[in-house]
């Protein structure tokens, strides 16, 4: 019996593991990465490609390694309890080496288009058009995997204002509560305006001389290439149990990762994707 044949879209944490959930369960992937590399959000680079987000440069992760980490492949003891960016990296290096992951992916490579073949109805399955070195390909596949994140395009409400909290969950920081009750951190209200050197605030005071703003906005996550099989309105999607969209006739779509949770996306991501491929299988 031919396998069945599974395009997973991106080689970041929740790509990686999707190739290994494949496989365990007797599935083909075939993994599209646009850049020349694993890793995704957590390979830092000074400039930043287009396209991928990137953390910055001393990013330590804050949730433990033990809470982090992939079920059936612990970070060794030697790695930091909370661990810096470059080692997040390094344990997907250790985790894709360990079960033979990279020979799946091919790098530098762009998706541009997941479309429903005409039997879709029947057959479930999709024709993925690609791009690679300016030359496109056609491949059939029985599913399809996303797993581009929800960390590239930044919200920016700059034609929105007043600024508010943006629906967004909050970062949990041990030393913002002591930089607050020092003064070293400024509470204010809403923001209503900017002039070229200043911000103006809902109850109608004002900071001057302000040099530099940083938009913790968060962001926004679209699927150009999934014509209209998932719809994002106002940054929202609708997905059955955070994975499938619940309008197709057919389960073989699944969004990987799309989640924000209180701690890390590792294990969630790996727990979707051993769900999504038994029920491709």
């Amino acid at each position: 019996m031919t396998k069945k044949r599974v395009a997973v879209i991106g080689s970041g944490a929740s790509g990686l593991t999707c190739i290994k959930c494949c496989l365990e369960e007797g599935l083909e992937p075939v993994c599209f990465e646009r850049s020349d590399d694993i890793g995704g959000l957590w390979r830092f680079q000074e400039n930043p490609e287009e396209g991928r987000a990137s953390i910055y440069r001393s990013v330590i992760i804050n949730t433990s390694k033990e809470m982090m980490c992939f079920s059936d492949y612990p970070i060794p003891d030697h790695f930091p309890n909370f661990m810096h960016n470059s080692q997040v990296l390094e344990y997907f290096r250790m985790y894709a080496k360990e079960f033979d992951l990279v020979k799946y992916i091919q790098f530098k490579t762009t998706v541009c288009s997941v479309k429903k073949r005409p039997d879709f109805s029947t057959s479930g399955q999709w024709e993925v058009v690609t791009e690679c070195k300016g030359k496109k390909q056609v491949d059939v596949f029985d599913a399809v995997m996303v797993c581009t994140g929800h960390h590239t395009d930044a919200h920016l409400p700059l034609e929105s204002f007043p600024v508010t909290a943006l629906s967004q969950p909050p970062t949990i920081n041990d030393e913002l509560p002591n930089r607050i009750i020092s003064g070293m951190v400024k509470v204010k209200g809403n923001v209503k305006a900017f002039t070229e050197t200043a911000a103006i605030f809902e109850d109608g005071s004002k900071e001057e001389d302000i040099d530099a703003v940083i938009f913790a906005t968060g962001y926004s996550f679209a699927f150009p290439f999934l014509d209209d099989s998932v719809k994002v309105v106002k940054n929202k999607v609708s997905l059955y149990k955070k994975v499938f969209p619940p309008n197709l006739e057919k389960p073989t779509l699944a969004i990987i990762g799309l989640i924000q949770p209180l701690g890390a996306i590792m294990p969630i991501s790996e727990i979707q994707g051993r769900w999504a491929t038994q029920v491709f299988k």
